[in-house]
């Protein structure tokens, strides 16, 4: 099954946002090694509308996470920033800073 091609667009806007291609991840599996400046999301919910009874309007909601050992880094202020877009909570885990986003693209 091919990717979907709207998820391929959040993709390279995140790798924008990092400024490289290889620390963005989705649905990372549990033996991949990630650097410690990352971006990892994942398909958290779809919001569908109905009319009719009929779907007529679905917008996909991703999770996403950034990770990094500076805890006033910018990367997070720029996910901040995107469309649809809330902050739900930070956390540090192993010195590392967790800000955590919610992400309707």
């Amino acid at each position: 099954m091919a990717p979907d091609p709207k998820r391929l667009e959040l993709q390279t806007l995140l790798e924008g946002l990092i400024g490289t291609t290889n620390s963005v991840f989705f649905q990372p599996g549990p033996n991949v090694t990630m650097p410690q400046k990352c971006i990892v999301y994942k398909l958290d919910d779809v919001k569908t509308e109905f009319a009719d009874n009929r779907p007529y309007s679905r917008a996909k909601r991703y999770q996403v996470t950034v990770i990094d050992r500076d805890p006033d880094s910018s990367i997070p202020d720029a996910v901040g920033l995107l469309p649809k877009c809330d902050f739900e909570r930070s956390m540090t885990v192993d010195n590392l800073h967790h800000f955590i986003f919610n992400l309707y693209f």
